[in-house]
């Protein structure tokens, strides 16, 4: 399949399980503990998911929300068993992707008539933005497309020769500038050679630096607008990259970029070395942001599209 090996879709599944075993062991295990000796979803085990959500960084909000949602079928329901906690909490959990605009896509897919395709990538530094962009290349073509990387991080040190390098692994081109260069330069020429060639994709970094909202505001704003001067709708997506090992972090960071761009959609990474998985449910509702890819381990398949049910699934599997 090309110089990398992609899983099927059962390994893919496979892979998240594994992912997401640390949240789900730090998690399940503590349910369990709460429930033991109790017949009956009452307030004392109510209170005690509640600290539990909020311990996997769900966020007080969304956790407030599902609690409330328990609450509401507890007392409709006038009996709920302990043993119906965790197949409700699953329903309540994908009631809430599902309003937040999660879909279930099914794979790395361009969507059609836009040629190119333009997604700018934001983020600050360390969350893995250089590294999703790398992976989110070498997915996108060995699926056939052409793809394209503009090196717009120009101020930290060496982040262009990061990303030339992940040019050079996957085969892709990288137009670039230079460090200490304007980045709206290197999205302009991105876009425009994109354009020009009729690529598929176009991937563009930008600077991982959260100085204050006013600067960010200006540069992305800049960034966005020198590449309307070649395609008037672009950029077609704005992907702000999380670290979900950050956990509140993570909720601070999506609060600065939402601020200053319109984000069209999220990847969280890092989410295999975390038992903070819940921050994926909160970040989408509290943001109302559909989460389009999760990272949940260091090869390049690990990158996988976000399927709210597969992702539901795997959270709530239970060993055999």
């Amino acid at each position: 399949m090309g110089l990398f090996d992609f899983f099927s879709k059962k390994e893919n599944k496979e892979t998240l399980d594994k992912g997401l075993e640390k949240t789900k062991q730090g998690f399940f295990d503590k349910i369990a503990k709460a429930v033991a000796g109790k017949a009956k979803v009452d307030e004392d085990v109510l209170d005690e998911l509640e600290n539990l959500l909020v311990a996997s960084d769900v966020g007080v909000d969304t956790t407030l929300k599902i609690i409330k949602r328990i609450e509401e079928r507890v007392a409709r329901d006038k009996y709920v068993s302990t043993s119906e906690l965790d197949s409700i909490l699953r329903d309540e959990i994908a009631a809430l992707l599902t309003e937040n605009h999660s879909q279930d896509l099914a794979d790395f897919i361009v969507p059609a008539g836009k040629k190119p395709y333009v997604i700018m990538v934001v983020g600050v530094n360390g969350v893995g933005k250089t590294t999703t962009i790398g992976k989110l290349a070498a997915q996108f073509k060995s699926r056939g497309h052409r793809v394209i990387i503009g090196a717009g991080d120009t101020f930290r040190a060496a982040a262009v020769e990061q990303i030339k390098l992940w040019g050079q692994r996957v085969g892709v081109p990288v137009i670039e500038r230079g460090m200490n260069t304007d980045p709206s330069a290197v999205a302009y020429d991105a876009v425009k050679q994109g354009y020009d060639e009729q690529a598929d994709v176009v991937i563009i970094d930008t600077a991982g630096r959260l100085h204050t909202k006013v600067g960010l505001m200006n540069e992305l704003g800049k960034i966005k607008r020198v590449q309307q001067k070649v395609m008037p709708d672009a950029p077609h997506e704005v992907l702000l990259v999380l670290d979900g090992s950050t956990g509140q972090n993570a909720f601070i960071q999506a609060k600065e970029f939402t601020a200053a761009t319109e984000v069209t959609a999220l990847a969280i990474t890092k989410l295999d070395g975390t038992a903070k998985g819940g921050v994926v449910i909160g970040i989408s509702d509290q943001f109302r942001i559909p989460v389009k890819y999760i990272g949940v381990g260091e090869k390049i398949e690990d990158l996988q599209v976000f399927n709210r049910r597969e992702y539901v699934d795997s959270l709530f599997k239970k060993e055999k």
